[in-house]
C-alpha cells in the first residue's frame, strides 16, 4: 500500500530588497502553528533575489499523509 501526501506552501516576508524584519520573527511561530495542525516542515526555501544576493522571501514548505 503506498502513501500518499499533500503539500502546503506558505510565503513570508515578501520585500522589496530582502525578506521583511517581521517574517525573520515569525517564521517560528509559522511552523509550530502548522505542527500543531498535523503538517510536518520539509525545506525553507529563500531565494537569493534581494539586495546583494540576500534572499527576497521564505517560503516554507509543509506535508501531510493523506488518510483513505
Amino acid at each position: 500500500m503506498s502513501q500518499r501526501y499533500e503539500y502546503k506552501f506558505v510565503r513570508l516576508g515578501e520585500g522589496w530588497l530582502g525578506v521583511k524584519r517581521e517574517a525573520q520573527a515569525q517564521y517560528q511561530e509559522q511552523i509550530h502553528q502548522h505542527a500543531r495542525e498535523g503538517w510536518r516542515l520539509v525545506q525553507v526555501f529563500a531565494p537569493g533575489v534581494g539586495a546583494y544576493g540576500a534572499a527576497k522571501y521564505f517560503e516554507l514548505i509543509f506535508e501531510r499523509e493523506v488518510s483513505r
